[in-house]
C-alpha cells in the first residue's frame, strides 16, 4: 500500500524537477479539460505549448513575450524572497508605461539618443512611484501589501484609459482612444534586423545575470534571504525589514515599470486602452515556475511566452477562444502548487506489519 513519508530535508532534486513535472501534468490536464469543452484536446494543448518551439518563425514572438514577463518576474522573485508579496505588478507596468509615455507626448517633436533612455528612467521612476504606495503602508501602518498592491491595479487601469480617451487621445488619430504613435527616436530598436527581436530581449536577460548576481554573492541579497527566512536573525544581524521592503517594493516596481515601457515602445508603439495584457500576474507563475531563481525564471518566461503565442495559434486551428490561454496558465499554476509537496514529502510502500 502506497503512503506519503516526510523527507528528513526538502529535496534539492525534486526541487527543480518539480516544474517539468507541474508542466507534463498540466499538458494532460489540458487534453483531458479541453476535450470535455469539445475541442479535439490534443490538438489544443500541441497548438498551445508545442507548436510555438517547433516553428523557427515563432521564437522571436517567444522572445517579445518572454522579455516583459522575466523583468516583472524578477523583481518580484526578490521580493518573495524576503515575504514581500507583490501582487500588483501589473498596476506597476501600466504606470511606467503612462510615465514614460508621457515623456514621448512631451519630446514629440524633438530628436535625439537622448528621447529614449529618458522614457525608460521615466517608466522605472512611474513604477516605483506606484510600488511606493504599498512599500510605505506596509511599513508604517502594517497594512497588508498584498491587498493594496492589487487594489492599486484597478486605479492605474482607470488612469490609463482617462489618459487615452481624454487629455492623451491622439487628435489624428479619428477619435479612437489611443495616443500618437511613437516616432523612430522614441522606439525601442531592433537587434536582429527584419525580425521583431528588440532591445528589451537582451536587457532581459542582462538583468536576469544581475539579478542572479545581486542574490548570491552581494550582502543585500544575503540581507534579502535572512529577512524572509529568519526575521529574528535579520534582526540580530542588523538587517531591517523595513529598509528590505522598502527595497524590494521599489526594485520590482522598478523592473515592472521599465517592462511597461519596453512594451508601449516595442510592440504597441503607443498606449492603448488593450495595453494590460497581464503580464504582471502571469509573472508572479514565472517566478514560482523558476523557483524564485534569477537563471530559472528566464526558463518559466519562455514556457509562459509560448503559452501566449501557442494560445495565439490555438484561436485560429482550433478554434478555442482566447481565455483558453488563461485557463492553461491557471493549470499551469494549480499544478506547480500541488507538485510542491513532492519537495518536502514522498511516496513510499507502507510495510505490513508481521
Amino acid at each position: 500500500m502506497l503512503e506519503w513519508r516526510r523527507r528528513r530535508e526538502p529535496s534539492t532534486a525534486m526541487l527543480w524537477v518539480s516544474p517539468l513535472i507541474a508542466i507534463a501534468l498540466t499538458m494532460l490536464l489540458g487534453m483531458i479539460v479541453f476535450t470535455a469543452m469539445g475541442y479535439d484536446g490534443f490538438h489544443a494543448v500541441e497548438s498551445i505549448f508545442l507548436t510555438p518551439f517547433l516553428e523557427p518563425q515563432r521564437w522571436a514572438d517567444i522572445g517579445v513575450k518572454a522579455a516583459p514577463l522575466v523583468m516583472i518576474a524578477l523583481g518580484l522573485a526578490i521580493g518573495f524572497r524576503a515575504n514581500v508579496w507583490n501582487i500588483g505588478a501589473e498596476g506597476q507596468y501600466i504606470m511606467g508605461a503612462v510615465a514614460g509615455t508621457g515623456v514621448a507626448l512631451l519630446t514629440y517633436e524633438m530628436t535625439g539618443w537622448w528621447i529614449l533612455p529618458a522614457m525608460a528612467l521615466a517608466g522605472v521612476l512611474g513604477g516605483m512611484a506606484w510600488a511606493a504606495i504599498p512599500a510605505f503602508l506596509r511599513v508604517k501602518l502594517q497594512v497588508s501589501e498584498i491587498l493594496t498592491s492589487l487594489m492599486l491595479t484597478y486605479v492605474a487601469v482607470q488612469c490609463l484609459y482617462y489618459l487615452v480617451r481624454g487629455p492623451w487621445k491622439d487628435p489624428d488619430g479619428f477619435n479612437f482612444p489611443q495616443t500618437r504613435m511613437f516616432t523612430a527616436d522614441q522606439t525601442l530598436p531592433t537587434v536582429l534586423e527584419g525580425s521583431l527581436v528588440h532591445l528589451g530581449i537582451p536587457v532581459a536577460l542582462l538583468l536576469a545575470v544581475v539579478a542572479w548576481f545581486t542574490m548570491e554573492k552581494t550582502t543585500a541579497g544575503f540581507a534579502v534571504k535572512v529577512v524572509g527566512l529568519a526575521p529574528a536573525a535579520a534582526r540580530h544581524g542588523g538587517f531591517s525589514a523595513g529598509r528590505t521592503t522598502w527595497a524590494t517594493l521599489l526594485l520590482s516596481g522598478a523592473l515592472a515599470g521599465l517592462a511597461g515601457l519596453f512594451e508601449a515602445a516595442g510592440p504597441f508603439g503607443q498606449l492603448t486602452p488593450q495595453f494590460p495584457v497581464g503580464y504582471g500576474f502571469t509573472a508572479i507563475i514565472v517566478a514560482f515556475l523558476g523557483r524564485l531563481h534569477p537563471l530559472g525564471i528566464v526558463f518559466g518566461g519562455i514556457v509562459l511566452a509560448a503559452t501566449y503565442v501557442g494560445g495565439e495559434i490555438a484561436q485560429s486551428t482550433v478554434r478555442l477562444p482566447q481565455a483558453a490561454t488563461g485557463l492553461f496558465q491557471a493549470l499551469l499554476l494549480f499544478m506547480l502548487l500541488a507538485t510542491d509537496v513532492l519537495v518536502r514529502w514522498k511516496i513510499g510502500w507502507k510495510r505490513r506489519a508481521a
